[in-house]
């Protein structure tokens, strides 16, 4: 249900909600949020909330502004974990300056001028995904050890399937938050699971993503497990991938016409995908520990898109009865407002250009091998200057060398993203 922010309020007043969670995320995907009582809500409803920009990583391309959190109203969920006296409810914000305009690292903002762009061209995307997480046992003292929490494998049921309950109650979970899962699964991974959602509008499917994870690791926590989204969390096994999936409309009010999904500019928005996908592969894959999950267990390296199920960057079928196209390439752990908006602005670029799809399982080049190179691609592109703002730019590129410096001088590597990565992902 959505609500209006007069709504909100009486909700709160009728309902014995005593705390607030503003949520946004960091320039790299990273949850983020502040609580405040209820009963300032609708103070910040029109005057925002100020965070120190310089604490936050990548919101440094402020250069000592302040900026203020703005709820989005549409977005009001309550939490199912948090107490049902005094409860929790829960907003994502826009980000904005002082003076009302919004900060050019807010990826909600950045994500809806790329839905506009779609508009404009006639277009309306619709998104989902399938995430794939890892569970791990913790040790007597309650802390993450790296031993799967079972050995099961691909639809397997329990009792090898230990996880079988927690991904049942973080799928109700997600129902009570208004989100619903279509699927849910054993992968092929020791302790890995997969929680599929159906297409949604782009900005949808990013707050949905980051809802997901927070559930995954709230649910898991009560069932004294650990999860981690953890690109590769396991050198000899699965990594977890994000697959993403879409459709295109040729008009943006499909919903009421009940138009049909446009199959040939689907196929050149492929071919503007693998145009360009090496040079935002640094948006879809983060981490240094990305890289070593792509090339292994089916998750893709070359740049080829197939129908059938493969190791394949896109998998999409020519048959005009199915109209959709996967991406196979990215992870959990991405930012999702800029990576769904790349991936807009690279099929709008294919469909203007009338792009063609190379030959079937034909390989054009390769996903960078290491952040480091994806770097220096993110750095030289023309198609990423265009959309990204400038001091963004430089603030995630610096991070990005930043991080593959401290990985590759470091003497324990595997320690270095044990301690990195394994326990906040």
């Amino acid at each position: 249900m959505i609500y209006s922010e007069n709504e909100i309020l009486q909700y709160i007043d009728e309902n014995d909600v005593k705390f607030v969670k503003l949520t946004f995320c960091d320039l790299h995907g990273r949850l983020k949020n502040i609580s405040i009582l209820s009963s300032e809500l609708a103070a910040t409803f029109q005057n925002g909330v100020r965070i120190a920009a310089k604490k936050i990583s990548g919101f440094e391309a402020a250069k000592g502004k302040d900026i203020f959190l703005f709820p989005d109203a549409q977005t009001m969920t309550v939490l199912p974990w948090r107490p049902q006296q005094g409860r929790v409810i829960r907003m994502f914000c826009y980000i904005r300056y002082k003076d009302g305009t919004p900060f050019e690292g807010d990826g909600r903002y950045f994500l809806k001028k790329a839905m506009k762009a779609a508009v404009s061209a006639g277009y309306c995307f619709r998104f989902g995904t399938s995430c794939e997480f890892t569970l791990f046992r913790n040790d007597e003292n309650g802390m993450p050890t790296r031993i799967p929490h079972d050995h099961a494998g691909y639809c397997d049921t329990a009792p090898d399937d230990k996880g079988e309950n927690i991904r049942r109650d973080v799928c109700l979970t997600l129902e009570q938050m208004g989100i619903h899962p279509v699927s849910s699964r054993h992968e092929s991974g020791c302790g890995q699971h997969e929680i599929d959602f159906n297409a949604s509008s782009a900005l949808k499917a990013a707050d949905t993503l980051l809802s997901f994870k927070s559930a995954v690791k709230s649910v898991a926590e009560t069932h004294g497990v650990h999860a981690s989204f953890m690109p590769k969390p396991l050198r000899t096994d699965c990594g977890n991938g994000m697959h993403i999936s879409f459709v295109i409309f040729p008009d943006s009010d499909f919903l009421e016409e009940k138009s049909t999904p446009a199959g040939d500019e689907l196929k050149a928005a492929a071919a503007g995908i693998m145009k360009r996908i090496r040079d935002f592969t640094l948006f879809t894959n983060s981490t240094v520990n990305s890289y070593s999950r792509l090339g292994e267990f089916t998750a893709p390296r070359d740049i080829l898109w197939a129908a059938d199920e493969g190791s394949q960057l896109i998998r999409m079928s020519t048959d005009s009865s199915d109209t959709s196209v996967e991406l196979r390439a990215a992870d959990c752990v991405c930012n999702p407002y800029y990576v769904l908006g790349l991936i807009i602005y690279a099929s709008l670029e294919g469909i203007a250009e009338n792009a063609q799809l190379p030959a079937e399982n034909e390989s054009s080049s390769r996903l960078p091998m290491s952040i480091d190179e994806a770097a220096d691609c993110a750095e030289s592109s023309e198609f990423i200057k265009k959309y990204i703002p400038a001091n963004i730019l430089e603030e995630v590129i610096a991070h990005s060398r930043m991080e593959w410096k401290e990985y590759s001088t470091a003497y324990d590597k595997d320690v270095f993203e044990k301690d990195k990565y394994f326990y906040s992902l």
